[in-house]
């Protein structure tokens, strides 16, 4: 395996080793959106729940699928888009990826329609290392750093997401991608 284990970096998809053992983020890629030395906020991308938006936001109308952002606060609701032009004060994570934004505006843009999942995904809760903490998990290999584009984070479907980013990865990356869950049920 590469021992060079790159820098963090906003935008930088975090993806779970095979056998990482905590079931939060079991086969789990989390996308970094804010990256310091204070810590780490992410969002994990193939983790859809069986609920909507229109299920926790009374005046959405649209059935756009709801995610699991991570185990951390699963009370709040956050949100990525490559829209800016539909939605002020959005936060830039990358080229194309943007981050958070005026609510107001998101509401009414998915109500009509101009605003769909093929252009943004919701989170409930969020992923969140203090300082240091996402440093120590890297050392001890619990995670795989690679980059990706807003294309693939919104065109690939969730249920295929960890092994569609270690199959764009190639090489040993593409062999893990079948690696199966339980290795005793091989």
């Amino acid at each position: 395996m590469n021992t060079h284990t790159p820098p963090v970096t906003n935008g930088n998809l975090l993806v779970a080793e095979p056998f990482l053992g905590d079931s939060n983020f079991e086969r789990s890629v989390v996308l970094v959106c804010e990256h310091s030395e204070a810590g780490t906020f992410g969002l994990v991308m193939n983790q859809q729940t069986n609920l909507h938006l229109s299920d926790v936001i009374e005046d959405i109308y649209a059935d756009v699928p709801l995610f699991v952002g991570g185990p951390v606060q699963q009370n709040t609701l956050h949100f990525i888009h490559r829209r800016p032009d539909l939605i002020d004060n959005s936060i830039r994570i990358m080229e194309g990826l943007f981050w958070s934004g005026d609510f107001d505006e998101i509401k009414r843009a998915v109500n009509l329609g101009t605003l769909t999942e093929r252009d943004a995904r919701f989170f409930v809760g969020y992923s969140g290392w203090s300082e240091g903490q996402l440093e120590d998990e890297l050392e001890q290999k619990a995670w795989i750093v690679t980059r990706t584009d807003a294309d693939f984070l919104f065109d690939t479907p969730s249920d295929q997401f960890w092994r569609g980013v270690l199959k764009r990865m190639g090489g040993e990356y593409k062999a893990i991608a079948n690696y199966p869950v339980d290795p005793r049920l091989n």
